[in-house]
């Protein structure tokens, strides 16, 4: 435990960031699974709205800090090779 009133404080905060950021790479997660499944269907119109969904998703992590931008845009390009791959097949 603490012995500073900041030091609890920060504390405290850390345990609400944790679990805010937590939530969110779950939300990142779970829209990749949802994209990845479509693509495994082959679904065009499915897979582009997952596409959509997950890529905001990472958008949104990074503008508010949780994700690196470079890590956000790793995941984008891969997710969109993806689905031209997908897209050229069939």
């Amino acid at each position: 435990m603490p012995n500073i009133e900041s030091a609890a404080k920060r504390a405290r905060q850390a345990v609400k960031r944790r679990q805010r950021n937590r939530a969110e790479k779950a939300t990142i997660h779970t829209q990749r699974r949802l994209f990845l499944q479509a693509v495994e269907e082959k679904d065009k119109e499915k897979s582009m709205k997952a596409f959509r969904e997950f890529v905001s998703a990472l958008d949104k992590s990074v503008k508010k800090g949780i994700l690196p931008k470079n890590a956000a845009d790793r995941s984008k390009q891969r997710a969109s090779a993806r689905l031209a791959k997908m897209n050229a097949a069939g």
